[in-house]
């Protein structure tokens, strides 16, 4: 994995570091609110593959391990964008900006998270779960941040790719496989993440321009947005109605796990 040196320098936090706020720093480049959103839709996905509750070890792993991959994930992004990040308002408080942790500090935390994360995934469930959790971090990292996120209006379509990932890595933790029920959750995460988001890139419209990044809600008009919304709210109604469909009442087109 690449990582990109961000050309200007991040002061060094002078305030006193107690450990109980290093850690809390440290806790914040996971970025938690997004994790927290992330694991919504794990568990309930374990509980419709396993038609029932699965084991609680496995239950523990897939939580813990999807915690880790995308905290590192989330690391690893507030590494590349330390430098837009002292440019927005909303982020101007993130540990990198203020100095409470070093860059070197966060890359090697978010090696850690990854590695652990992974090993997590493999091992405590299977290999499958394991490159999907090795996936879902390489999307975020290396095709959202790295690629797409400073290059085109795009950048949430695509690089949403990623938040869809937990319902296929907890459909393969139970079932060590990726089926249709698990694929039209995923379109169905993919499909309402723009609608979501460009709405509160309209919010922060000032902060995306003064960082030159070309979110879709802070360079195009009102107009625009609200038909694309509109559109993309549409198409994730229709595909809910497909997933209602295949599933029915009590999910008795879907056969159940062998």
């Amino acid at each position: 994995m690449t990582t990109q040196q961000a050309p200007a320098e991040l002061p060094v936090y002078t305030g006193k570091m107690t450990a109980g706020r290093k850690l809390r720093a440290y806790v914040a480049l996971t970025k938690p609110r997004v994790i927290e959103l992330l694991l919504v839709t794990t568990l309930p996905t374990m509980i419709f593959a396993e038609r029932g509750l699965p084991g609680l070890w496995l239950i523990v792993v897939t939580m813990v391990g999807g915690a880790l991959a995308a905290g590192s994930a989330g690391a690893f992004n507030c590494y590349i964008d330390r430098d837009m990040d002292k440019l927005m308002k909303r982020t101007k408080s993130r540990p990198l900006v203020t100095g409470e942790v070093s860059p070197r500090e966060a890359l090697v935390f978010a090696w850690a998270l990854g590695i652990v994360s992974i090993a997590l995934l493999w091992f405590g469930a299977n290999p499958l779960t394991g490159v999907l959790g090795l996936g879902a971090i390489l999307l975020y990292v290396v095709f959202y941040t790295l690629i797409l996120k400073r290059r085109t209006t795009q950048n949430i379509v695509w690089g949403g790719i990623a938040g869809c990932m937990p319902v296929l890595i907890a459909w393969a933790a139970v079932t060590n496989k990726v089926e249709w029920p698990a694929i039209i959750l995923f379109l169905i995460i993919f499909l309402w993440t723009p609608p979501h988001y460009w709405p509160l890139s309209m919010k922060y419209g000032e902060d995306y321009r003064n960082a030159s990044v070309p979110m879709l809600g802070a360079v195009a008009g009102a107009k625009l947005v609200s038909v694309q919304v509109v559109l993309y709210a549409y198409a994730t109604v229709a595909c809910s109605s497909c997933w209602f469909l295949w599933a029915g009442p009590a999910g008795s087109t879907l056969a159940p796990p062998s």
